[in-house]
């Protein structure tokens, strides 16, 4: 019974970081491509195919990661869009 305890919350921690990293590595991937999108012109097909590339070099990238580290990085990603949002607002 233990061993099925265990497994389980096993289990749901792993699903935890999985959907962490698949919700980070999606907001990472459509900002990208949202940016590409405004500089190169291009189509709805390919903002949908650079936002799954790069989730899923996201999804590669931090296979090993803890909760801990992907978070820290999630702060550090809002962190440096609030500096260059202030530089926006600010710049002549």
């Amino acid at each position: 019974m233990e061993a099925v305890k265990q497994t389980m919350k096993s289990a749901g921690y792993r699903f935890l970081v999985l959907a962490i990293r698949l919700v980070t590595g999606f907001f990472l991937g459509l900002t990208l491509a949202f940016i590409a999108q405004e500089l190169i012109q291009f189509g709805m097909t390919s903002l949908i195919f650079i936002t799954a590339v790069i989730t899923a070099s996201f999804l590669k990238v931090s296979s090993q990661w803890t909760i801990t580290r992907i978070l820290i990085f999630d702060l550090v990603c809002i962190l440096v869009g609030q500096i260059l949002k202030m530089y926006i607002l600010l710049a002549p």
